[in-house]
């Protein structure tokens, strides 16, 4: 019932292209010894123009098998994309399993650094895709198939308002799983009926945030970790790991201020669909009575308890249909993509008049890489959407926890820029959208978060680990240097001196001043009140529209209808340019295709997720070249 055609065609009609080369080398050797043999029997004349006719023929000739095979290649393409032109048929079910990677836009390629295929569905593509199904007559709804979900909690709430909005138009959702994790279960919970496996799991639990402590490691190994950050930014965290055994009571306070914070936005928005107070929701996660798919059924958590074959006769008869063999599944990353693309390739002619620009990842000095912001590419498409003429909004997604400051600051003064040449400029911001994050972001005409989006993390540090000593004791490896001048060597294997500390203090210092300058003035705060709120703290949206540092409550979409508004566009008329634009949406496609088979080296657990996650945070983190203002620490809500 899923989707299962060949993403190429099964006759490899471009072979031919190979004979085709083969005759015009074998064309041109011969041509060449015929010349050859001219000069050296000294009866040039003669043999040249034998050689010429014989050319002329065989020039005809190849042209002719040129022409055959470029017939027969084009009839190649068009099975090939008649192969991939999407089919939707009347009472159309779209299969959402979102169980993969989910970020802002979609992309699919090779990750030179886990030397393996990755791709990434899009937010974007997503919303778009949800979009235009409520518009389809032929989709009359969506099953919802997933365990769990690869995204921040934002993320999560932004699908989950438009599958809402798919609901308002007359169209369902069923979602089923064997087993749901909080996320999914988060998501799901939007559905019109709910149900779960009959020996399956629902975890109702509640949230926690667990930070791993590597003092004692680095310890053992003889590295000295020499932190410097604001000199008040008590809450900037990031250090933490590096220096404690346990979290501080400054961060532990954040801590549980945000997330209680997301877990009150998910009990609210889980309590109106099910119809249940917050109230008894947190008793059931209290109490743990959700042991078994029949105790989330008693609690009213879902539905009804049922085998696979059993939800195909529910689909059956809520898509109108006569039996579960006749229900038309249609994978729904396939819809959404193709979809979306071809949405897209219809508007090409238009003049796009808004940009929507992603900046997604660690924010990074240079052009960065995949799953990066660097400095120069964003500030480079930045000013690509301020010279051109036709581009009259601008719209930045923010979803970055932050990083270079360097790097932060080159985007900033971008963004100034497109401010002063009087183009709209408003932020919308996605799971996170902290530190380095917030700095690119506070200059927004108007900022768009979620109540449950991370922000804030106003603050700035620096590390330079010693190893010196880890490199004597364990290997017997010594250095030894000269120098003009007192500070000409900062190295890691030399202890800073008090001096070297002060002068690298009064530089984080500084930079900190900065900061809170530049987010006061793009505010309209003073830098007193900023500083009293930053301190490196972290803010869950909820709070931090209530201290300023956000105007309004609402996802992309919500940004770029604003921008339109100011922008004196009107709705229909809204055409974007994305930055980037999806990359690679074929090969997307042929992975999609390759999972489905079981194939896919590109599938990754949750677990290893994290742990790649982590292994290019530490990458980066004890870097000498840059001062950091980053999110406190890589975080995983479960």
């Amino acid at each position: 019932m899923s989707d299962k055609r060949n993403f190429f065609p099964k006759t490899p009609d471009y072979l031919p292209l190979t004979y085709f080369l083969v005759e015009i080398s074998c064309f041109f050797a011969i041509f060449g010894q015929l010349i050859k043999s001219a000069i050296m029997n000294m009866t040039f004349w003669k043999t040249f123009w034998a050689s010429l006719l014989a050319s002329v023929v065989s020039g005809i000739i190849v042209l002719i098998i040129f022409f055959t095979i470029l017939s027969s290649m084009i009839a190649g393409f068009d099975k090939l994309f008649e192969s991939r032109t999407l089919s939707v048929e009347e009472n159309t079910i779209l299969h959402m399993e979102l169980d993969g990677l989910i970020g802002d836009y979609s992309y699919a390629g090779f990750d030179p650094n886990l030397f393996q295929m990755t791709k990434q569905f899009g937010l974007n593509e997503i919303l778009e895709g949800i979009d235009l199904a409520a518009k389809d007559d032929r989709v009359k709804g969506i099953f919802l198939n997933c365990d769990n979900v690869s995204a921040g909690m934002a993320t999560i709430k932004e699908i989950r308002d438009a599958l809402i909005v798919f609901q308002e138009n007359g169209k369902f959702v069923v979602s089923y799983h064997e087993n749901y994790s909080k996320s999914a279960y988060y998501l799901s919970s939007a559905a019109d009926e709910l149900y779960v496996y009959p020996s399956g799991m629902l975890d109702f639990l509640g949230l926690g945030s667990e930070i791993v402590f590597i003092k004692g490691a680095l310890e053992k190994l003889d590295v000295e970790m020499q932190i410097i950050r604001g000199s008040n930014n008590k809450f900037k965290s990031a250090v933490e790991p590096l220096i404690y055994e346990q979290m501080s009571e400054a961060n532990r306070i954040q801590t549980q201020k945000y997330i209680d914070v997301l877990w009150g936005v998910m009990t609210s928005e889980i309590g109106a669909s099910r119809n249940m107070k917050i109230s008894r929701l947190n008793q059931i996660a209290d109490s743990a009575f959700i042991r078994k798919s029949g105790d989330a059924v008693q609690y009213r958590m879902a539905d009804a308890s049922l085998y696979y074959d059993e939800v195909l006769d529910t689909l059956a008869k809520r898509s109108g249909v006569n039996s579960a063999e006749d229900v038309n599944l249609l994978s729904f990353q396939k819809y959404a993509l193709k979809k979306t693309k071809e949405e897209r390739i219809l508007a090409k002619l238009d003049k796009k008049n808004i940009a929507v620009i992603f900046a997604e990842g660690e924010i990074v000095d240079g052009m960065g890489g995949q799953n990066q912001i660097g400095g120069t590419s964003l500030s480079a498409q930045i000013r690509d959407a301020r010279i051109d003429t036709n581009i009259t909004a601008v719209v930045l997604r923010v979803n970055s926890p932050g990083g270079s400051a360097l790097a932060s600051d080159v985007i900033w003064r971008e963004v100034m820029k497109t401010k002063e040449a009087g183009k709209p400029f408003i932020v919308s911001m996605g799971d996170v959208a902290a530190s380095g994050g917030y700095y690119i972001a506070c200059e927004g005409d108007r900022i768009f978060a979620q109540k449950n989006t991370i922000t804030g993390s106003i603050g700035v540090f620096g590390i330079i680990p010693y190893t010196g000593d880890m490199l004597k004791n364990k290997l017997g490896v010594t250095f030894d240097r000269v120098q003009t001048n007192d500070h000409a060597i900062l190295s890691l294997n030399k202890r800073l001196t008090e001096e070297e500390l002060k002068l690298i203090q009064s530089g984080v210092d500084d930079i900190y001043d900065d900061f809170i300058s530049k987010v006061g003035a793009g505010r309209n705060m003073k830098k007193s009140e900023v500083d009293s709120i930053g301190q490196g703290r972290v803010w869950a949206g909820k709070d931090a529209m209530e201290i300023g540092l956000i105007d309004e409550f609402g996802g992309l979409q919500d940004a770029i209808n604003y921008a339109a508004e100011k922008a004196n566009i009107a709705q229909e008329d809204i055409s974007i340019k994305y930055y980037p634009e999806v990359k690679n949406p074929e090969l997307f496609e042929l992975l999609e295709n390759l999972e489905d088979q079981g194939e896919s080296a590109a599938a990754q657990s949750q677990l290893e997720m994290q742990l790649t996650d982590m292994y290019d945070y530490l990458k980066t983190i004890g870097t000498t070249s840059q001062i950091q203002a980053r999110l406190p620490y890589l975080f995983w809500i479960d």
